[in-house]
């Protein structure tokens, strides 16, 4: 029986400022202080994170699929236009924005800020694979489009089963090529361990004296008089309740950024929804199998089936171990994290956004159908749907892992009209700059850098001359279009490549 009694929360007289505070421990939060720090040194900084450590909700490494996004092997970031052409401007754009992230990361290791790369990064190849005739001459298309360009320099193209052989042995062994077959190889896709890489980068925060809170978690967030953010922060373990003042604000909780971006009252959070996505992968740890699967080989999405869910068989090196990740294998869960509410998703409807909501929801009919069909599946089910990967995949080598929980962004747009759902990530900011929230999925972590860039455009712009220059030492290739510097791409290639072990891509670009 639940108790009917109410917890007492014993509400702290002290009141502490700070500079800036940080909700969340995260990948976006670790960067986004660690490029502050570098910036700004003297600032002070303050971090909630309601888990025990950091890394610990969607970053973690078994809560995401761990591909360095750069648009390598992601169908969904290019598209066929009505002319037969194929539109290449997203993946252009997701590879420079990783790009960024190679750079920083570069940049931490060469400055002794963090050591060991090969911890969280490492060089494997990514590959796009698909069937059928219709889709072999997309991927041709896809394939002469992209490589063309400077940033996918390297890319490899076969429709030769015996080649494919060569390149994916387990995906090929025993498979009836009764329809055409065709994939695309480029060495310089990576695996990164972000849970790894958020915990670097958060003991690196606490040597500069960033002050790290554990197991609170941040309840309110209001405007003071005085222009300030207070926030109420209830300590789990003693159950006490704090005040904390800042003048800038970065909400970066996951999922459950959107219920505190609309406790702060801005009107740039009004009329935004969130619709929570949750997914499972099949994991293999059977050595025999594993040594078969070198890549991250990525095919294509079903119908209806939101681009978050594009199957794929990855290898994946976590903890100095190797082993392949199937899926992600979408679902529903009302909750917004993965220890999350089950009410979250009905807190998060508000009079403001209750239209938008609703007009999402009947937009998404067959979404909601492609997700109730993802709950239902048996493990043999999801076994069938591993075999057209992997042929002779067997039910002993694999088990069920529950990962991330996404929240995809709903809100009206022109193109759209209302209750659109969006895909990708966003940042939402108040128009003075004092607090900004990050909402959405996918490519997330891989994007974190620039993203956090551009919290620090909106939110900063009075002192972006000041910080320019180190921005560009940070990140050489801040502010210029690679496209229209091919050289820097390879300079960009050749250094982050040596700093960071990733030998493959170094051999690629000699």
């Amino acid at each position: 029986m639940f108790s009917s009694k109410k917890r007492t929360v014993k509400m702290s007289n002290r009141k502490t400022e700070t500079d800036v505070i940080l909700i969340g421990a995260g990948i976006m939060s670790a960067t986004l202080g660690s490029l502050l720090k570098e910036l700004v040194p003297d600032w002070k900084i303050t971090v909630f994170e309601k888990l025990a450590s950091a890394g610990e909700e969607s970053s973690n490494e078994w809560n995401n699929a761990g591909t360095g996004h750069a648009a390598l092997c992601e169908l969904n970031y290019t598209s066929e236009k009505p002319d037969g052409s194929i539109d290449i401007s997203k993946a252009i754009k997701v590879n420079e924005q990783f790009q960024d992230s190679l750079q920083f990361w570069s940049y931490l290791v060469n400055s002794n800020l963090i050591r060991n790369p090969q911890d969280f990064i490492m060089p494997l190849p990514h590959m796009s694979l698909v069937q059928g005739k219709d889709n072999v001459a997309f991927l041709k298309k896809r394939f002469e489009a992209m490589t063309n360009n400077p940033l996918f320099q390297g890319m490899e193209f076969s429709d030769d089963p015996e080649k494919l052989a060569k390149w994916i042995p387990l995906i090929m062994k025993d498979r009836t090529l009764d329809e055409p077959i065709a994939a695309t190889r480029i060495e310089s896709g990576t695996d990164v361990n972000f849970g790894a890489l958020t915990r670097m980068l958060f003991d690196h925060l606490k040597r500069k004296n960033v002050t790290i809170n554990y197991k609170h978690s941040v309840d309110d967030i209001k405007r003071t008089s005085d222009g300030l953010w207070e926030l109420k922060v209830r300590n789990i373990e003693s159950g006490s309740a704090e005040r904390h003042t800042a003048k800038f604000v970065f909400i970066g909780g996951g999922g459950g950024s959107l219920p505190l971006l609309q406790k702060s009252g801005i009107p740039e959070g009004k009329h935004i929804g969130g619709f929570p996505i949750s997914g499972l992968f099949m994991v293999c740890n059977n050595p025999e199998v594993v040594a078969q699967h070198h890549a991250k080989v990525y095919g294509k999405a079903k119908v209806g089936a939101p681009p978050m869910s594009v199957p794929h068989l990855d290898t994946r090196f976590i903890d100095n171990k190797k082993s392949l990740l199937f899926g992600p294998f979408a679902g529903f869960s009302p909750k917004f994290l993965k220890t999350g509410s089950m009410f979250d998703l009905i807190g998060s409807v508000k009079p403001n956004n209750v239209l938008t909501m609703l007009a999402a929801g009947a937009k998404n009919l067959s979404l909601t159908k492609y997700l109730i069909q993802q709950v239902m599946l048996s493990k043999e089910k999801r076994m069938e749907e591993l075999r057209e990967f992997i042929p002779n995949a067997k039910s002993e080598d694999w088990g069920l892992l529950v990962a991330g929980q996404r929240v995809q962004v709903i809100k009206d747009t022109a193109a759209g009209g209302k209750g659109t759902l969006q895909f990708g990530t966003e940042v939402v900011s108040a128009a003075d700059g004092s607090v900004a929230a990050l909402l959405g999925a996918s490519p997330g972590a891989s994007t974190a850098v620039s993203v956090m860039l551009e919290v620090i455009e909106k939110c900063f712009p009075q002192h972006l001359k000041a910080w320019e220059p180190k921005i560009k030492q940070m990140i050489p290739s801040y502010g210029i279009s690679l496209l229209k510097k091919p050289e820097l791409i390879r300079e960009i290639h050749t250094s982050t490549a040596r700093t960071l072990g990733l030998k493959r891509e170094l051999e690629l670009v000699k």
